[in-house]
């Protein structure tokens, strides 16, 4: 069974690593682990040591405290970042064009530019 501490890192690692728009086995290879490592960080079953979280941290460029936010909310589930849905839902579009154009408006609403791999 998995503690609840772990599992919610676990989900902001997955958040973490998706916003970046990177692979499981992109992190695996940054960290000279297997893809499915990353699988069990992610669902919580294998815990993530202190190093490695802070490894991870540099990786995503995220503050190790990241994987801790929310942590302590009373209710996990109501104030949970809708980022991750955004990202799956823009993914599962198929039309390259569509999702130009849906990047471009959030980054018009947000005030900022992604930076692109290219």
């Amino acid at each position: 069974m998995s503690h609840p501490v772990d599992v919610h890192v676990g989900r902001r690692l997955k958040q973490a690593r998706t916003l970046r728009r990177q692979s499981q086995t992109d992190v695996a290879r940054e960290l000279k682990l297997s893809f499915q490592q990353i699988q069990k960080y992610e669902i919580g079953s294998n815990r993530i040591a202190a190093s490695r979280l802070h490894e991870l941290a540099r990786i995503l460029d995220v503050t190790p405290g990241y994987f801790f936010e929310g942590l302590d909310d009373d209710n996990p589930e109501a104030s949970n970042d809708p980022s991750l849905d955004i990202v799956n839902a823009i993914g599962s579009i198929k039309d390259d064009a569509v999702k130009a154009r849906i990047l471009t408006f959030i980054e018009d609403v947000a005030g900022v530019t992604v930076a692109r791999k290219g």
